[in-house]
C-alpha cells in the first residue's frame, strides 16, 4: 500500500497534505503521531460526562489535526460536532450525539487505513 492509497483508504487529500508537508518520511511521522494523539479520546469521555465545554476543546483540536493532516472525512465529521458544541451551553445539545456516531465512524475508518499502511510500509 502506497502512501496515496491511505489517503484514500481514509477518505483524505494526499494532494492536499503533501502541499504543506514536503515528503512522504515527514507524512509518515506525522500521520504515526496522530494514533498517539489523545484528542479522540477525551473527545469520547467528555461527551459521555455531559462535559460541552470540554468536548468542544476536544473536538476543535481534532478538528485542526485533521484539517493539518488532510484527513477530509474525519474533518468534516468533527466539524459538524465542533459547530454543535461550540453554543456555550450547559449540557451536551442533543444533535451533537448522532454527530460523535458520525466522528467515531470516520476516526475508526482513519485510524484502521493508518494502522494498514504502517503495516505495509
Amino acid at each position: 500500500m502506497t502512501i496515496e492509497e491511505c489517503y484514500r483508504e481514509l477518505g483524505g487529500s494526499y494532494t492536499e497534505v503533501s502541499s504543506r508537508l514536503p515528503s512522504v518520511k515527514l507524512i509518515e511521522k506525522f500521520i504515526g503521531k496522530f494514533l498517539d494523539d489523545s484528542s479522540f479520546d477525551t473527545l469520547c469521555k467528555e461527551m459521555e460526562a455531559g462535559n460541552r465545554g470540554e468536548a468542544f476543546r476536544a473536538a476543535h483540536t481534532m478538528k485542526g489535526v485533521c484539517a493539518n493532516l488532510g484527513f477530509t472525512r474525519l474533518l468534516d465529521s468533527v466539524a459538524r460536532l465542533t459547530d454543535a458544541l461550540r453554543p456555550e451551553t450547559d449540557a451536551i445539545p442533543a444533535e451533537a450525539v448522532p454527530l460523535m456516531e458520525d466522528v467515531r465512524r470516520a476516526y475508526q475508518a482513519t485510524t484502521a487505513a493508518i494502522h494498514n499502511y504502517m503495516e505495509k510500509a
